[in-house]
Order: C-alpha cells, then structure tokens, then sequence
C-alpha cells in the first residue's frame, strides 16, 4: 500500500478513532498547545497598548498562516508524514468526547447527582449554571450538544475531507480563538472581533449541513422530522449567531422539546430566543434520544462526506 492510499484512508480511521477512544486525558491534545499559545499572544498584543481590535485581526490572520504551513510541512515529511496526518485528524475530531462527557451530565441527573452533574455540565458550558434547578440543566445539556455537534465534529471534519488537515486545523485554531475570546463582553467586544466574525464564516456551511442531517437522521429514527423541516429557517434565524441555530432548532422541533431562555454570562442576565415548541421541558427520555440523534448524525455525516471526498480523490 503506497503512501498516497495511505491518505486516502485518513479520514475513516479518524472518525473510528475518535469514536472509540474520544479524547484521553493523558493524551497530547494539539488544542492544549495551541490554547496557550493563544494566551501568549493575548498577554503580548495587551502589552503593546496598540488596538484590540487589529491585534485580534493580525492574531487570526497570523494564526492561520503559520498553522496552515506548519501542518502542511509536517504532513509532507516521507514515511512519518501520514503518521502526523493522522495524529493530527483523530485530534482534531470530537464526537467521542462529546457524547461521552453529555452522556456523564445525563447519567447524573437520572441518578439524582444534581450537584455532581452541575460541576460536569459547567465544564461543557461558559454560562453560570450555579442556580439552574434538574429541568433547566437537561435544556442547557441538550442546547451545548446539538450546538457542538456542528462546532466539535461535523465543521472540522468537513475541512478534513475538503482541504485536508491543514485546513482543518486552521478551523481549529480559529474555533479555539472564537471559544476563548469571542465574547461581548468589554474585555473581548473588540479584541474577539474578527476571530468571532471568522469562524461564523467558516462555520456557514457545515451548520446547515449538520442542521440538514439532523433531520435526515431524525426521519429514520422516527423522530418529529416534519415539524423541524417546516420550523428550522425561521427558528434558526432568531439567533444572534448564524450558525447556532440551525442544530439547535433541528434538535429543539425533532425532540419536541424548548431551548432558549433566560441565561446568565459572566454575571449578566440575557434572554435567548426561543427555539421549539414553547413549554416542552427536556426529559430523560428525550435527552437519551437526543444524545442518540447525535451519534447517527455523526455517523451520516461521515459517510456521506467521506463519499464526496472518494468521488474527489477519483477525479
């Protein structure tokens, strides 16, 4: 088997990779790394007294030129090369983890564990969940698992098939920026500016991919397909991002169930729009047959990308 059909087989053993071991905490996770480079470099372009908004343009400009050459440097080394490929793909999907962690939160609430499960669900989320009673942290549960799953596994792994690893982890790289700046707050409105702006535009695309397998998915699980696919455009349009809404509202008409709301970020109270049927609380059995949506999303998500990348590969 020569090296360029080697490569061809990437993707596949990511995504079985992913699946089935996750993300081990012993294991040298490239976002780890580049989080605290992230951090470096905010402490510096702080220091330098200069805009915060340009700093944050030149960080994701900057950021993106040097990972992409990095990886692609990497990857092009004879013999090793597909090794770090596939490092560098497994790593960068999370479908495992993420079903792994909201299956953890779904087991503690259904055992009573509510403070436990809060501790765990605080590690999924940025906003204050301190005073959420069981009903209100199923919603909050189930709005970071429908959005991650776009945001953890389908938008990377659409990069990995299109463009390869380099461009995959310049989604990462701006992913990480967004999730760690990307607030409105007066800290980070205008240093988070461009790296927020960024990744809604690469994100555009595999939102309403993932919004669109959701119910493909849902139709053959035997969910509420109708009432997502008459609901979703308008739903998903309330939403201050433009990619958010579409998983969330896929999972909110197909589960029958309410996300939206009161929130509180960083001591500030918002009200989120409301997505779904208005009154419908998430209930265990929902929150089992969500986490299931999720893991034949991802599944169909795979494939039919890994068939867009063979036809592709055979051009």
């Amino acid at each position: 088997m020569d090296n360029s059909t080697v490569v061809f087989f990437v993707p596949v053993i990511a995504f079985v990779l992913d699946y089935l071991l996750g993300d081990p905490l012993w294991f040298p996770h490239p976002v780890r790394f580049l989080g605290k480079m992230i951090e470096s470099y905010e402490a510096w372009a702080r220091s330098t007294k200069l805009s915060p908004k340009i700093m944050g343009g030149v960080a994701v400009l900057g950021f993106a030129i040097i990972i992409w050459g990095v990886v692609k440097l990497l990857v092009s080394i004879p013999f090793i090369g597909v090794l770090i490929a596939l490092y560098l793909a497994y790593s960068g999907l999370a479908l495992g983890c993420l079903l792994k962690d909201c299956h953890k939160v779904a087991k503690l609430l259904d055992d009573g564990n509510f403070e436990n499960a809060r501790a765990e669900l605080a590690k999924l989320v940025s906003r204050d969940i301190s005073e959420l009673d069981e009903n209100e942290m199923r919603k909050v549960l189930a709005e970071t698992a429908s959005e991650n799953l776009n945001d953890a596994f389908v938008a990377p792994f659409f990069f990995l098939v299109v463009t390869g690893p380099a461009g995959m982890w310049v989604y990462k790289t701006v992913s990480t920026m967004d999730s760690m700046w990307g607030y409105k707050t007066e800290e980070y409105r205008d240093f988070g500016f461009f790296a927020a702006k960024t990744d809604d535009v690469l994100a555009f695309i595999p939102a309403r991919i993932t919004a669109m397998i959701m119910m493909g998915a849902g139709r053959i699980l035997g969910l509420n397909w109708r009432a997502a696919w008459d609901n979703v455009l308008k739903d998903a349009a309330k939403t201050e991002s433009p990619n958010a809404g579409w998983p969330m509202s896929s999972a909110a008409w197909l589960l029958g169930a309410t996300m939206g709301g009161k929130a509180v970020y960083f001591g500030e109270a918002k009200e989120k729009p409301v997505l779904g049927p208005e009154g419908e609380l998430w209930s265990s059995l929902k929150i089992k047959r969500l986490l299931r949506l999720i893991c034949f999303s991802g599944l169909i998500c795979a494939v039919l990308l890994y068939i867009y990348f063979s036809i592709v590969w055979m051009l």
